[in-house]
This record gives structure tokens, C-alpha cells and sequence, in this order.
């Protein structure tokens, strides 16, 4: 036994005596209903042994039938008594489940009272259903496992003692030898069973990262370090699972020796058993109860006691053991902002009426003076009911005129929080703010009006070049258009084109010349945001560094969702994702306090 399941039985000692010390009741009464299964496992074989001897061979046949009608009655009663069992067993198990309920909402409602921690207790549905219905179900099964192997094979046991001592002589050494081969294996096999549920556990998150992550280990370099990683986790995993193979073959080697080698053993000796007045009825009343009673009981003693145990014992300390310290890293939503996060007075919505190109952006204008240019509070996001949220109760401050940049793995939620921003996307819970405003819901007119979204496929339509770069404004003047494409080096494509009165065909230009036509034209909106959701990732460094200087010098702020280091380092701020936490900072901040960005500067640099 571990040092971990050691401490789990001390701390879970006490708590079970109390809880069976006020049910005495309903254990005498299970006690009772078990003593009635002891009495049907006697009877079955000792009433056929009793027909054998007195009746079909004495020449008595009415006698013989008569001993088979009580050992019909005794199986028959056998429903009865399972009736009663259970009856009783729910006495021991409902109030177990009830008593785990309490105190996992106890354990929930004293976190999220104003004197408790304060953090958010994300496991206490989980406790609530499934753990509990786990201890639940565990224990209802080893109180039926163990209660029925005790009071079976003491019946059993009892009539072959009745029916000639010498039975037990054969029976009990192989017998007790494969129980104690059994309870040998107990402790390493759930070792062995722990050992490889946590490599399968790790092959399998290293699998899914590494899936999720497929560009980014292309685009690295990488991939063979992943591969190899991979290896060494799969090797780990089949080396679990022989050891596990090989407890689980002395596990049957067990439950061979004890189910079937007194049976073995009862037809060996046979003759040795005649000789010492061991009668023929004795010797197949014998064999009734190691195959009616003792070594079905013992299967399943077998079967479900290891599994079952250990099982519960981890589910309890789950729930009643002591609380798990706090992580220290920051949780999503905690030490995210800019600066002190001051909740603003809400604002009035703004009255319907009509409305024009420009009112909104006036209208927001007015508004949002002083406010953050972008606010996220509690925001989380799940892709369906039951599924891992994206994003989880995330606060984020976003300062007007600031330039940040988003990293992370990919899948990690980048391109869920721009869609979030955009008000493209609704949240779960909480709440997006751009320039003062709730977004979600908000008329397609005053988003545009707010924000601007470039994505990774940047989207050119059949036009004149000058269409495409104004198409988010519809006044700029010529010297405007032409110092933007100077800005961003578009000018030789302009060229090649024909102008800015050229027509446009999608089809003929470069994943990344369209990109450059999508950033001009982000570029010379009026929205106040501008977020890049990787928008820059088919253009050459020196590229994307000559797009992002642009941008960032453009009146207003810039969201970046980062595909390259420099992008980071060029930002004031970084925001770092990392499934259930966050942290923000400048690039050298970063760098002494957060793993995951380390690691990902190492990829970048590699």
C-alpha cells in the first residue's frame, strides 16, 4: 500500500466508524437476512446428500425426492432472502450518498462564501453526480461481494463439516491457497493499475496536444523532439501495461487455484475419502456446494473486490479528504489587467430611432471617452453544454491605444477570444465591453462601426483595387490611399495591377498579397480596434514587421493574435493562454514567470 492510500485510510477511518456506529440497526438486520443465506447455502447440499444416502440408494425413492424438495425450497427461498438484502442495503447506501451530497455542497458554499477562499469551486458538480454516485455504487458492491462470500462459504464450509470432516481435509489447503495467492496481489495490482492509468493518461494528453498543435510543430521545427516524447510515453505505457498483465495472469492463477483445484482435488481423493466412510451422497452433496455456492461466491469476491476497493477509496478521499491548496499560478480571470479593475456605472443603451452610417460611431464616440477600449468580465465560453469551456471566467483590460499581442498553443482559444471581442460570438457567462458597450447582440452597423476583424484568410472580392482598400471607408482621398499603400509596401502590386482602377481577380493573387490588401484596408477604417486574428501569418518577417509597425502607429488599438516571437516583442503588452490559466506582461516579464511562454519562445527560436 502506498503512502497516499495509507493517509486516505487514516483520514477516511473515522468518518466510516461514526457513520456505521448509527446504523446498527440496519447491519443486524442485513446480519440477519445473511445468516438466512448461510442456512440456503447449507441446505442445497446437505439435502442432496441426505436424497443420495437415505433415499435413492437405500431404496427409498420417495425419501430421495422428498430431500430434493427441500433443497428446491431452499433455492427457491433464495429470492426472498436477495429481496430482503437489498431492502436492508439501501438503509447502509442511500444515507451514504446522502451524507457525501451534504458535505460536497458544504465544501462548495463555504469556497464561495464571503469568509471562505473565494475561488470558484469548479468541482463540485462533479461531486455532487458522478463521484457520489461512484462511492455509492462501490460501496453498495462491496458490502454484497464480502457479505455473501463470508455467510456463503460459512454455510458451505459448515455442511461439508457436517457431512464427514474429511472434506475440509481436501477442500481447504488448496482453497485458502488461492486466497491467499488473491490477497498477495492486492496491493501491487492496483499499483500497477494506477502506474498505468497515469501513463495513459499522459499518452493521451501528449496526443492531443500534440494534434492540436500540428502547424505549430511544422512551422518550429519541432515535430522529431514531439515524435520522440511520443515514443518514450508509449513505451512507458506498454511497459504499464505488462506489469498490470502480469499481476492480472497471477490474478487468475489465484482465482484458478481456489475456484478449481478443490474440485480437482475432491476427485483425486476420491478413494482415500471412501476408505476413511466418506459415502457417496457425502461426496456429491460435496461438490454441491463448491459448485453451487463456495466457488461462485469466490469469483466474484475475486472479480469485483480489487477494483471496486480501490475505486471507492479514491472517491472518498475525493470528497471528504482535505481541500488541495490553491495553484499558485494566476487562474483565468486574476491579475490580467492593465490596471485596477474598476467597475464602470453602466451607461444607458442609447434610444432607437434612425440611424446612418456615421450616428454610431458618434454615438460611441460620446460614450466611451474614458472607458477601456476592450473589457472582458468572467467571460467564459463552451462549445456546448457538457464540453471543457474554451475560455474560463477571463478579466481583461485592454487600455485605449494600446497595442497587445495573444499567444498560445494552438486550439488554446486565440481565435475564440477575437470572435468574443468582434461580438461575433456570444459567451457562456459574462461579459464583453468594447469602447464601453456591450457587444453581443449589437446591430451589424455599430460593430463595424467599433471594430475591425482581419482573419487568416483574408477575403478580396472582384473590384478595382481602390474598391478593395476602401471598401470599410468610403471617403479617403487619393493622397490617403497612396500613403497606405506606400506604409505597407503595396506599391509594386498596385503596379502590377494596372493602378488603383485596376480590376482585382482573387483567384490570381498570393494568399499573401490578399492579406496585404485586407490589412490596407483595415488599415484605413475609422473603428477604433483593429483585431488580427493571425492575420499576418502568410507574409516574410519583414513584412509582417513593416504591417505591424503601420498599424500600431494608426490612431487607436491593436489586438494581435501573435504568429511569430517578434510579434510579441514588438507589442506593449502580451497576453499568454494556457487552457485554464492566463497571464499578462511585457515580453521580458514574461519570460521570468511564465512556463508555457518560455517554451513557446523556445519554439519560436528554434
Amino acid at each position: 500500500m502506498t503512502s497516499t492510500e495509507a493517509g486516505a485510510l487514516r483520514r477516511l477511518a473515522p468518518p466510516a466508524r461514526r457513520f456505521l456506529a448509527h446504523r446498527k440497526g440496519v447491519l443486524i438486520r442485513l446480519a440477519l437476512w445473511s445468516l438466512a443465506e448461510s442456512g440456503q447455502a447449507f441446505l442445497v447440499g446437505h439435502a442432496v446428500a441426505r436424497s443420495v444416502d437415505e433415499g435413492f440408494l437405500a431404496g427409498d425413492p420417495r425419501r430421495g425426492l422428498l430431500w430434493l424438495g427441500v433443497a428446491l425450497v431452499a433455492v427457491l427461498s433464495g429470492a426472498r432472502v436477495v429481496r430482503g438484502v437489498f431492502a436492508q442495503l439501501a438503509g447502509v447506501t442511500e444515507p451514504l450518498r446522502d451524507g457525501l451530497v451534504r458535505h460536497a455542497v458544504d465544501r462548495s458554499m463555504a469556497r464561495a462564501a464571503p469568509g471562505g477562499p473565494g475561488r470558484t469551486d469548479r468541482a463540485a458538480v462533479s461531486r455532487l453526480t458522478n463521484q457520489v454516485e461512484i462511492a455509492r455504487d462501490s460501496f453498495a458492491g462491496l458490502v454484497l461481494t464480502l457479505r455473501s462470500f463470508v455467510f456463503t462459504a460459512a454455510g458451505a464450509l459448515l455442511g461439508l463439516l457436517s457431512l464427514h470432516p474429511a472434506l475440509l481435509v481436501v477442500v481447504l489447503p488448496p482453497l485458502a491457497a488461492g486466497l491467499a495467492l488473491f490477497l498477495v496481489t492486492l496491493r501491487p495490482m492496483a499499483a500497477a493499475q494506477r502506474r498505468a492509468l497515469a501513463a495513459d493518461e499522459a499518452l493521451g494528453e501528449h496526443a492531443a496536444s500534440a494534434r492540436a498543435a500540428l502547424r505549430d510543430l511544422t512551422a518550429c521545427g519541432t515535430g522529431p523532439g514531439a515524435e520522440r516524447h511520443g515514443a518514450d510515453l508509449v513505451a512507458d505505457a506498454a511497459a504499464a501495461a505488462r506489469t498490470l498483465a502480469g499481476w492480472a495472469a497471477v490474478r487468475t492463477a489465484a482465482l484458478g487455484v481456489a475456484g478449481h483445484l478443490p474440485v480437482l482435488a475432491l476427485l483425486v481423493a476420491v478413494e482415500w475419502l471412501r476408505g476413511h466412510g466418506v459415502s457417496v451422497g457425502a461426496l456429491l452433496g460435496a461438490f454441491t456446494y463448491l459448485v453451487q455456492s463456495l466457488l461462485p461466491a469466490l469469483h466474484t469476491l475475486m472479480t469485483a473486490l480489487g477494483a471496486a476497493g480501490s475505486r471507492l477509496l479514491v472517491v472518498l478521499d475525493r470528497i471528504l479528504g482535505p481541500e488541495p491548496e490553491p495553484e499558485p499560478e494566476l487562474e483565468l480571470g486574476s491579475g490580467l489587467e492593465s490596471e485596477p479593475a474598476s467597475e464602470p456605472e453602466p451607461e444607458p443603451e442609447p434610444e432607437s430611432g434612425p440611424s446612418t452610417a456615421s450616428a454610431p460611431a458618434a454615438a460611441f464616440a460620446v460614450h466611451t471617452a474614458a472607458a477601456p477600449a476592450v473589457e472582458l468580465r468572467s467571460v467564459t465560453l463552451s462549445y456546448g453544454v457538457r464540453a471543457e469551456p474554451v475560455l474560463d471566467a477571463l478579466d481583461l483590460r485592454v487600455a485605449p491605444g494600446e497595442h497587445l499581442a495573444v499567444v498560445g498553443p494552438s486550439g488554446i482559444g486565440k481565435s475564440t477570444l477575437t470572435r468574443l471581442v468582434a461580438g461575433t460570438l456570444a459567451p457562456s457567462r459574462g461579459e464583453v465591453r468594447v469602447a464601453g458597450r456591450v457587444v453581443t447582440g449589437r446591430p451589424a452597423a455599430e460593430l463595424a462601426a467599433l471594430r475591425v476583424l482581419v482573419p487568416q484568410d483574408a477575403y478580396v472580392f472582384s473590384g478595382t483595387v481602390g474598391d478593395n482598400l476602401a471598401y470599410l471607408r468610403t471617403d479617403p482621398s487619393p493622397a490617403e490611399l497612396d500613403a497606405a499603400v506606400e506604409a505597407f509596401g503595396l506599391a509594386p502590386l498596385v503596379e502590377r495591377l494596372g493602378g488603383l482602377d485596376a480590376t482585382v481577380r482573387p483567384a490570381e493573387l498570393s494568399p499573401g498579397e490578399r492579406q496585404l490588401v485586407a490589412l490596407v484596408r483595415a488599415y484605413l477604417s475609422p473603428a477604433p480596434l483593429l483585431l488580427l486574428d493571425e492575420a499576418t501569418c502568410h507574409l516574410d518577417p519583414a513584412s509582417e514587421a513593416r504591417a505591424e509597425k503601420a498599424l500600431a502607429g494608426r490612431s487607436g488599438t491593436l489586438v494581435v493574435v501573435a504568429h511569430r516571437l517578434s510579434s510579441a516583442v514588438r507589442a506593449d503588452r502580451t497576453l499568454v493562454l494556457d487552457g485554464i490559466r492566463a497571464q499578462s506582461g511585457t515580453h521580458a516579464e514574461l519570460l521570468g514567470r511564465s512556463p508555457l511562454y518560455r517554451d513557446l519562445t523556445g519554439h519560436w527560436n528554434s
